[in-house]
């Protein structure tokens, strides 16, 4: 079997709805995942491209969040709607969709101006 061209890892955790930080999969039912599988079997990619659930990616006040790998592109508040564009674009046409693209800045930083400030205890 041939190495995946593509791995893209789909946030499919939760969080209670009163979290300030947000919540990626908040019916606990992997729909987003789920549509990309789907999408991916369709266009016959799926040998080639594999769509897997992921714990939380650290971005959940960016969130739906989807990181598609090799290229270690990030989006954010991805929606159903946005799985055939992505495809298509990102990953059959090699150009991601900018309009989805989570700033560099906001990535894995602290500071990110989106940021829920933290609860205090």
């Amino acid at each position: 079997m041939p190495k995946f061209v593509h791995h893209i890892f789909v946030c499919t955790n939760q969080r209670p709805p009163e979290n300030p930080c947000g919540c990626c999969d908040p019916e606990g039912l992997g729909n987003l995942q789920l549509q990309f599988k789907k999408e991916l079997a369709a266009r016959g990619l799926k040998a080639n491209i594999r769509a897997n659930r992921a714990g939380c990616l650290d971005q959940c006040e960016h969130g739906p969040t989807v990181v598609v790998y090799p290229e270690g592109v990030w989006y954010g508040g991805v929606r159903r709607d946005d799985v055939i564009e992505i495809i298509e674009s990102h990953i059959v046409q090699g150009k991601p969709v900018e309009r989805l693209l989570l700033a560099d800045e906001c990535i894995n930083n602290l500071h990110c101006e989106h940021k829920a400030p933290k609860i205090s205890e």
